[in-house]
């Protein structure tokens, strides 16, 4: 089949182009979806047999009315659906092709015609159903407008795809005729045809004269010469029509209201969630907060004793000195969670490499080690990629892990760091010999102001919030940490970050 539709052919100009030409409203999708079922409905209740004018969008939800439109009338009716043709600008540029071809859902070539429209086409930002037949002819038309701005700065012409969409349905033959008219001047064809006349077939052999009507292909009739389009239908189908509308529509309303009901209850749990994670985070540091509070009372009030011994006197300094620090461990540790959690998601990544922060804060580390008789080595290949994290987040992240490995190793006991490639991951590695995490604690290890319980006299002290402020600036930058522990035996801690070329999983999934 020789036919194609130009390029500059647009239903909307053709149907603003009339006298008077009717209202568009600024509609939703799920509106449009209406009144294209309940189009549907009052053609299959009828038994309508008509010629389909049909460009919707791809999705099931659109065309499952098209193959119940055929399921039910097909057989009698004969559908032209247009489409983009994404494939790309090959074969007849600038112009769509037609092809008489059945899609998989269409019962039959010989009644349904495939139209390809090309990709710069004016439909591109149309969609339409034009029902044709004696009894009823109807338009249900849905333009997106491209909105052009220029911006101040740059005078680039900007464009806005999330325009509101502009629908227009309508009865009027009028307007229908004038549709019917641009469509046949936007089409080429080796053989003749006319709307309501008759054309001569431009051949050397012959010259009869064509029966008159619209003609898609030889033996194809758009529409044959006798059809009329009334100028209004029945008042018993527009009856029904709008019935089938209202019917349609509130279906349509019911579901976008469950949609958002429970849009709202997901976001009332949300935030009742956050309550209480806020409440709970609030006891948690009320809490900490007292508990070295106590020790010193204690400790001021047993200082008061006139019976005090010096030894005695020298302990519960030193319980004061020990408190002091742990009250000041936790206040710090609070600002820079509170501070971290308020800016984290302002704070843009950045490309580093290891090779170029761990060896620093490695050697710094060395001299506590060597007080407490710790080994500390690492090996950070210099070949290593570059890795993506928080601006200033890897050094924080290394110096907290330092810390917590070297603090929970007992005298003697070892501390490697060491770095490699796994897959599109820079894998950072701390592993000791300290005193281990029993398993029961594992996944608690990471929550705030939580210490590992145990048995041993010492007291690690700490706040509790070091690994809870790792785990979040990984999370900010795409990565992950992990752990494994034995108690007396020691803990792996395993860093992952994403190498620069991938992309970090953070930011993958906020674009989804």
């Amino acid at each position: 089949m020789n036919v194609s539709l130009t390029k500059e052919l647009s239903v909307y100009q053709l149907v603003m182009g009339v006298q008077v030409p009717p209202k568009p409203l600024s509609l939703s999708p799920a509106t449009l979806l209406s009144l294209v079922r309940a189009q549907i409905d009052l053609l299959i209740e009828q038994q309508i047999a008509a010629t389909l004018w049909v460009k919707l969008p791809p999705d099931k939800i659109w065309q499952s009315e098209l193959a119940r439109y055929k399921s039910s009338v097909g057989a009698s009716s004969l559908i032209y659906t247009c489409q983009i043709d994404e494939r790309g600008k090959g074969g007849d540029e600038g112009e769509g092709r037609v092809n008489a071809s059945s899609s998989p859902s269409s019962p039959s070539s010989s009644h349904h015609v495939s139209i390809h429209l090309p990709p710069d086409s004016q439909l591109r930002r149309e969609n339409f159903l034009m029902v044709l037949s004696p009894q009823f002819c109807s338009l249900i038309l849905a333009h997106r407008p491209l909105k052009k701005h220029k911006n101040q700065t740059s005078g680039k012409v900007n464009t806005n795809k999330n325009q509101p969409l502009l629908i227009i349905t309508t009865v009027e033959g009028r307007v229908i005729q004038q549709v019917l008219n641009g469509i046949q001047k936007a089409m080429s064809n080796d053989k003749p045809f006319g709307f309501g006349g008759s054309q001569s077939t431009p051949s050397a052999k012959t010259a009869t004269p064509s029966p008159p009507g619209v003609y898609a292909a030889e033996s194809s009739p758009i529409l044959p010469a006798s059809f009329i389009c009334p100028s209004a239908p029945q008042a018993a189908l527009m009856n029904q029509l709008l019935a089938k509308q209202l019917l349609r529509q509130d279906e349509i309303n019911r579901q976008i209201i469950a949609v958002r009901s429970t849009k709202l209850q997901q976001q009332n749990q949300e935030l009742h969630n956050k309550e209480q994670l806020k409440d709970e985070y609030l006891k948690n540091m009320c809490q900490e907060l007292r508990t070295p509070l106590t020790h010193m009372k204690t400790a001021l009030s047993l200082l008061n004793s006139p019976n005090l011994k010096p030894p005695q006197r020298q302990r519960y300094l030193q319980m004061l000195n020990t408190q002091c620090d742990q009250q000041n461990s936790l206040i710090s540790g609070l600002l820079e969670l509170v501070q971290l959690e308020r800016n984290l998601e302002g704070r843009a990544l950045e490309s580093v490499r290891l090779s170029d922060i761990v060896p620093g804060v490695v050697s710094t580390y060395q001299t506590v080690a060597q007080e407490k008789g710790i080994i500390l080595t690492y090996t950070v290949p210099t070949e290593l990629p570059s890795v993506w994290c928080v601006s200033g987040g890897l050094r924080q992240i290394v110096i907290n892990m330092l810390h917590n490995s070297i603090k929970f190793t007992p005298i003697g006991g070892q501390v490697w760091v060491r770095a490699r490639i796994q897959g599109d991951y820079v894998q950072l590695e701390f592993r000791d010999t300290g005193i281990g995490i029993a398993e029961n604690e594992i996944p608690k290890i990471f929550d705030r102001f939580y210490r590992v319980r145990t048995a041993a006299t010492e007291d690690y002290g700490g706040a509790g919030l070091g690994l809870t402020i790792v785990q979040q600036l990984l999370l900010r930058s795409g990565g992950s940490i992990s752990v494994k522990s034995k108690l007396s035996e020691g803990s792996t801690f395993t860093l992952e970050l994403a190498s620069v070329g991938d992309t970090p999983r953070a930011i993958a999934t906020e674009n989804d």
